[in-house]
């Protein structure tokens, strides 16, 4: 894991985390950002934890981040992102 990140995970965390994995009705997202924690707590690596999600790097470091801010809370909420198209501008007719 890299430097400046500590994961500190909680009895409590661990198991609302290993609930959200084993729920079948949790978004797979959720479900991924349950199991980094898990993994993080475990004391995997990146690389292993990347093997074991399919996710990249940043992804992984992401939801470490927002963990260690917010706890299991913060992988889960949706962080809001500008579009990554801008809005087309009104249509105008001519008469």
């Amino acid at each position: 894991m890299r430097t400046g990140v500590i994961v500190k995970v909680t009895a409590a965390d661990r198991a609302r985390s290993a609930a959200i994995v084993a729920d079948g009705n949790a978004p797979p997202k959720q479900m991924w950002q349950a199991k980094t924690v898990l993994l993080t707590a475990d004391g995997r690596g990146t690389s292993a934890i990347m093997r074991r999600t399919g996710k990249a790097t940043s992804v992984v470091w992401r939801w470490q981040e927002r963990f260690m801010h917010a706890g299991v809370d913060g992988p889960l909420k949706d962080e809001s992102r500008p579009p990554g198209k801008k809005p087309l501008p009104p249509l105008l007719l001519s008469a």
